[in-house]
């Protein structure tokens, strides 16, 4: 018997790169492509317009055409969260219901960023989201990033709205997280791709993964080793898979940039930049080598 919970949203979630071509425009091809290799792969489901995704440099009509164009290669049994979210409140409920008549069939919402709101603002922004929409809300705790965490007080009360079913934790704060899954239905995911073990052993749903896009088989292993009552080998693959995490996710460079540059997907937007050729080759050798060490 496992001791996670189920998410609402199956425990293999991908962090999708927006594919764009080489002139700087969304590719809506590449994108369709890649959402069906990712399912058939092993991802649950897929998380688009999320920080991996490039969200804050793709129109409000470019997120809903790739919902659209993914939703049209996947079919309609595959989990698809749409990233809403930012500074303006406004601006975030138009994309939910943007998001809404694409097709989504959740959203990760992100806590507001660069205002830095206190928590009574944090809650009030995501109850006004979950009164704006039928669809059920994954809270992005990305403290980070944004610059304000999600108080583990304000999640238990968010918790008591039914719309509010799941977190993207990137708190890296493993304590908090068990006390808010011990007194709450919330399904907790990874957000950071060295704790997606961890995580889901206390309790856990599974995981939103940016390293999914290069190795979604890899990732998924684990969890399902884990599930087998295999801890042993969850551990193990786990500790292959850690290079290619620490190469993707810490070198530096962000996951949209290292996943693109693995993954030969276009170019990224401004201001993000491309990854230089030193980097390229080391990501490649990595993933060489995890590919040879797992078969």
């Amino acid at each position: 018997m496992t001791s996670h919970r189920a998410g609402p949203f199956g425990r293999t979630l991908c962090a999708m790169i927006t594919p764009f071509t080489d002139a700087g425009d969304l590719d809506l091809d590449t994108a369709r492509r890649h959402a069906a290799g990712l399912v058939a792969d092993g991802c649950d489901g897929l998380v688009l317009s999320g920080t991996t995704g490039e969200s804050p440099t793709t129109t409000d009509e470019e997120k809903g055409a790739l919902l659209r164009a993914v939703r049209e290669a996947v079919g309609d049994s595959v989990p698809l969260v749409a990233g809403v979210g930012g500074p303006d409140t406004r601006h975030t409920v138009r994309l939910v219901r943007e998001a809404e008549a694409a097709g989504a069939d959740g959203l990760l919402v992100v806590t507001p960023y660069y205002s830095r709101p206190p928590q009574e603002a944090v809650e009030a922004y995501f109850l006004r989201v979950a009164e704006s929409t039928g669809l059920p809300l994954m809270l992005y705790d990305i403290p980070g990033r944004t610059g304000t965490r999600i108080e583990p007080a304000t999640l238990l009360r968010l918790a008591e709205h039914p719309r509010v079913v799941a977190v993207k934790d990137c708190s890296y704060d493993l304590l908090a997280a068990t006390k808010v899954m011990a007194r709450t239905s919330l399904a907790y995911y990874s957000g950071c791709e060295e704790l997606n073990l961890p995580l889901y052993a206390l309790g856990g749903a599974g995981y939103v993964s940016t390293v999914a896009n290069a190795a979604p088989r890899r990732m998924r292993a684990v969890l399902d080793a884990f599930d087998a009552g295999d801890t042993a080998e969850a551990a193990r693959l786990n500790a292959l898979n850690i290079a290619l995490v620490e190469a993707m996710m810490a070198s530096g460079l962000p996951g949209a940039v290292t996943a693109k540059a693995l993954l030969d997907a276009g170019p990224v937007r401004e201001p993000l930049q491309p990854a230089g050729r030193e980097a390229t080759d080391g990501l490649r050798r990595v993933y060489d080598e995890l590919i040879s060490a797992t078969g």
